[in-house]
């Protein structure tokens, strides 16, 4: 798959599942130094978006909250990772907003978060090297291929063999009937691997009426 469309379907597919704040910061945080990320360097080095977030809220140490760039979860293992850009923002802001950034950063790697920065010039006119140190990344937490097998049930594994067999894309209807369950139950577990990114929306917008396989993804199942 082409990386405009896998990406449409990764942000639809979050957009779906926020609302409030948590939405608008998706939406309006979540811009072109982003977007050049995800495009330069994350799918060159990885080849698809399981696992990863974006505009991700977490819990702030003053018991607040917090957006982080992205982050990726699997298991117990969880990185951040931020863009920074050298304008006039990052340039002019006080002592005591650089002391405090620096704080909340110390306090995502107590929590257990690798925390991994890239600058904007660098995704822009080094991915490469970016591409590497995200690959580093998972080589290290995961091995060379940078992914484990997915546990799944029987019944998810039924719904996968149905995806590929259709080559289009599968409906709550189609595996309600395959596995002879209700149609609310067929959207629920194809709403958990549409979470895991086993599976992508195919159609639908406010609410997915059909998915298909996530191509990035079968060696780790089939």
């Amino acid at each position: 798959m082409h990386f405009e469309a896998d990406y449409e379907a990764f942000m639809r597919l979050h957009e779906a599942e926020r609302s409030g704040e948590s939405l608008r910061r998706l939406q309006e945080g979540h811009d072109h130094a982003e977007k050049l990320f995800l495009e330069q360097v994350w799918w060159p080095a990885v080849g698809h978006f399981d696992y990863l977030h974006p505009e991700c809220e977490v819990r702030d140490f003053r018991d607040g909250t917090r957006f982080l760039d992205f982050a990726y979860i699997r298991g117990p293992l969880k990185a951040c990772f931020e863009i920074d850009g050298y304008g006039p923002h990052s340039r002019d802001i006080s002592r005591w907003q650089f002391a405090d950034q620096l704080i909340r950063q110390n306090h995502l790697v107590l929590d257990g978060w690798m925390v991994i920065r890239f600058a904007y010039d660098d995704i822009r006119e080094k991915p490469r090297r970016c591409q590497q140190i995200v690959q580093q990344l998972l080589g290290r937490w995961f091995g060379e291929q940078g992914a484990a097998d997915l546990e799944l049930s029987f019944k998810e594994k039924e719904i996968i063999r149905l995806a590929v067999q259709c080559h289009d894309s599968v409906t709550p209807r189609d595996v309600s009937f395959r596995l002879g369950i209700s149609v609310r139950y067929a959207r629920e577990l194809l709403h958990v691997l549409a979470k895991r990114r086993v599976l992508l929306p195919a159609s639908g917008t406010e609410r997915i009426r059909s998915y298909r396989l996530n191509p990035h993804g079968k060696r780790y199942f089939l």
